[in-house]
Order: structure tokens, then C-alpha cells, then sequence
């Protein structure tokens, strides 16, 4: 079978994830995974982290900012932290990170091999050439930072990376997956895809072949020295380069700089779906759930974006701001995260998966209706513009304990005493 990779433009952000939001995306992180294994298999859920636009989507639905680069260093972080305690059960490791953490890759994978009788020495290798791949072979100007390598029990992996543009402000995400590849250094990509800018080297293109082999006749032939010596003589001479054939098209995420959520960020007939989904859902499939106080139409709207995380095909993850309107944002951005709600919607999810694993899956099976009746319901389902949206939740965001990197949100009346 054909590997699913891809890669993503996102803008470069720094900062950190506050210990409130991270404890919550590691909890749901986990229990979306279990989910999705539980629903449909290990290989689903690797072939769902090598796709950009669904690992977007995953950190959006979890309360983090959703177009940029902090996306991918908290939905490890979160994956790691959230699927230790579970890797004898699910299969699942989670290895490398950010910094000093990408540099430990290979003595975690060791590690892990020798735990469950897979080949550390080789995942390792695996590790290092990924990286030098994207970090040497594709030279496009972006400067490796985060290395992420996760490996089933079976062998199977997959490498989520991310390099960073600090002149033009930009990191750009590469996704690897170990289904289908044949070589490294050989066209290991079954493409690279993204915003022009400007001519890059990709040295493993299968094009490439002949000047990989020249490379390393010139340093038997003349040395390094000598390398540098003839690059001096040609410094300043061009010569015509033939066009070459543009490469396949892989999923490529281009997300933009701005930090609200906007009409353009988000297909509306698809939010309309989830909204009139949970209405006509949630009553039926969740009538005891409507009852235990706190848990109300709110979180089940915030069920529904959850469920298409699970369920969605990758064709549903084109916008990936939609999905920041289950749990919004750290930065305020659609509007502060709704704690109340995100803790009801963990624990309606680990409900369903705990019960699952018992035997008994009507919960989950409630939820996976959720989301074939929000795609039922889009082709029909009008409902109230994004702004309008954004702006009523902000408006009642006191009362599901919204909350940002700016601290809690205040009601009316505090407001008014404070001012």
C-alpha cells in the first residue's frame, strides 16, 4: 500500500502551554487515541498522525492555537505524556520531542525495542535518517527542532518533525510513515509540497541518483579541500538548468498568520452539520447525560467535533479552525477555553471508551452518531454566522470557566465592579 506523508506552513509562535491546558489536551489526547484503536485499529491511528491536515485538527479540537507551530510540539507533548501509562495495552510509544528530547530519540527506541522485542538499533537509524533527510538532503531553508518518532508494537511507525524559518517567522511540519517505504535516499517522499520559495536542493530526489553517487567521488578524488577550491572557481558562473517535471502532490497545510478565526478558516456547511447534529442528537442518544448537571447542549456540540476527529474521513479536515470551536483557544483565539465543557466532554469520552473495553459500546456508538448525523444534516443545516457564533460565546464564556493565558473570564457584574 501506498505511505500517506504530507508537510504544513504554519506561523512560527513561541510561548508555552499553561499546566491547566496541558494536563486537559494530555487527557484527551489519550482518550481520543483509545478511541479511534478501539473503533478502528492501530494502523488507522498511524495512518491519521502522518496526515497534516487531520493532525491539525487534533490539536485544534484539544484547545490549542489553531494555525500555529505550537500545534505540534503540545499534541506530542500531550500523546507522550498521555499514552505512557497505556503503551502495554495499546501498542502505542511515543518517542523524542522538542530539543534535548528530540535528541533522545534514539535511546528511547532502543529502550522500547528492548521492552517488546523489536529492533531498537534499527529504529534508531531509521530516526537519524529522517531527520537527515529533511535536515540535509531536502534543504529548504528550514532548521530541524522537533523530532517526534512513534512506533506500534508491530514495527510500524511514524516520524512527525518540524523546522523552523526564524527570518520569514514560518515553521514547516514533515510527516513520514514507515507503510510502503523502500529507501531513504531514494525518493523517500512520495512528494514535497509547499508555498514557492525559492530554489531548494532536494538531494533525495531519485533524480538525484547520479549526483549522490558523484558526491562521493569527488571527496575520494579530491578531498574536502578541494571540494571547496572548485566551488570557489564556479562562484559566480550560472548555466541553464532544464525544468524538471513538477513532483506528485501530497497533503500540504498552509496555514495563515492571523490569529482570529475567520468565515474564510472554516466551511461553514460542515460547522452548521455538528451544530444541528448535537441538537437533534444529544436529546436522544444523551437524555440521561442531559441530566447530570453540568453537562448540557454545550458539550454536546463540543461531542460532536470530537466524534469527527474519530470517525471524520481525511476529506473533512480541509479547515482545520473548525475544530477550535469545540474547546477554543489558549490565546482567545476563537474564544477562551470553555474548562467546564472540556472537562465534561474527557469525561463522556472515557466513559464510553472504558465502557467499550467491557463489552459494552453503546456509548461510543452514540457518539460515532453524532457524527454521521452531523454529515447528514450539513447538506440541509442552516444556522447562525461564525461571528455571530464567536460572539454569543464569548458573551456566556463566564459560565462554562472560560479561560486563557490572560487568566480567567469575568462575568457581567464583575466587569462592572472591576471597571
Amino acid at each position: 500500500m501506498a505511505r500517506r506523508t504530507g508537510s504544513a506552513d504554519l506561523p512560527l509562535h513561541g510561548g508555552r502551554v499553561p499546566a491547566w491546558l496541558g494536563q486537559r489536551m494530555t487527557r484527551l489526547g489519550a482518550v481520543i487515541v483509545e478511541a479511534i484503536i478501539l473503533e478502528y485499529g492501530r494502523d488507522e491511528l498511524m495512518r491519521r498522525l502522518a496526515h497534516p491536515f487531520w493532525f491539525q485538527s487534533f490539536g485544534a479540537v484539544m484547545g490549542m492555537d489553531w494555525h500555529s507551530s505550537g500545534i505540534t510540539t503540545s499534541v506530542i507533548g500531550a500523546l507522550k505524556r498521555g499514552l505512557a501509562p497505556l503503551s502495554g495495552e495499546l501498542g502505542i510509544h511515543v518517542c523524542g520531542g522538542r530539543g534535548r528530547h528530540s535528541r533522545a530519540t534514539p535511546d528511547e527506541l532502543v529502550a522500547v525495542g528492548e521492552r517488546v522485542g523489536l529492533d531498537g538499533m534499527a529504529l534508531a537509524r531509521s530516526s537519524r535518517l529522517v531527520a537527515k533527510v529533511d535536515s540535509a538532503a531536502v534543504q529548504d531553508g528550514f532548521a530541524l527542532y522537533l523530532h517526534a518518532f512513534i512506533v506500534a508494537d508491530d514495527g510500524r511507525w511514524v516520524v512527525v518533525q518540524q523546522g523552523m524559518h526564524e527570518e520569514r517567522g514560518q515553521a514547516r511540519r514533515y510527516h513520514w510513515q514507515s507503510e510502503g517505504l523502500e529507501s531513504f535516499v531514494d525518493a523517500p517522499h512520495a512528494a514535497i509540497e509547499g508555498q514557492g520559495q525559492g530554489m531548494i536542493v532536494n538531494l533525495a530526489d531519485r533524480r538525484a541518483a547520479a549526483s549522490r553517487g558523484r558526491q562521493l567521488e569527488l571527496l575520494e578524488d579530491i578531498g574536502p579541500d578541494g571540494i571547496v577550491r572548485e566551488l570557489l572557481r564556479l562562484e559566480g558562473r550560472t548555466a541553464p538548468v532544464a525544468a524538471e517535471p513538477a513532483q506528485a502532490l501530497l497533503p500540504h497545510l498552509i496555514m495563515p498568520a492571523h490569529h482570529d478565526v475567520r468565515a474564510e478558516d472554516v466551511v461553514e456547511r460542515r460547522l452548521h452539520g455538528a451544530l444541528a447534529a448535537a441538537a437533534d442528537r444529544g436529546p436522544k442518544d444523551f437524555a440521561d447525560l442531559l441530566l447530570v448537571p453540568g453537562i448540557g447542549a454545550r458539550t454536546v456540540r463540543a461531542l460532536a467535533m470530537v466524534a469527527e476527529v474519530v470517525h471524520g474521513a481525511p476529506c473533512r479536515f480541509t479547515d482545520p479552525a473548525r475544530f477550535s470551536l469545540a474547546h477554543g483557544g489558549k490565546d482567545r483565539h476563537p474564544y477562551p477555553v470553555p474548562t467546564r465543557v472540556y472537562d465534561r466532554t474527557i469525561e463522556v469520552m472515557k466513559s464510553a471508551v472504558l465502557k467499550a473495553k467491557l463489552g459494552n459500546s453503546e456509548e461510543l456508538a452514540a457518539i460515532q452518531r453524532l457524527d454521521a448525523q452531523a454529515r447528514r444534516l450539513e447538506r440541509t443545516a442552516t444556522g447562525p454566522s461564525l461571528p455571530a457564533l464567536i460572539a454569543e460565546e464569548r458573551a456566556s464564556s463566564h459560565n462554562y470557566g472560560g479561560r486563557s493565558v490572560f487568566g480567567w473570564e469575568a462575568g457581567p457584574q464583575e466587569t462592572k465592579r472591576s471597571s
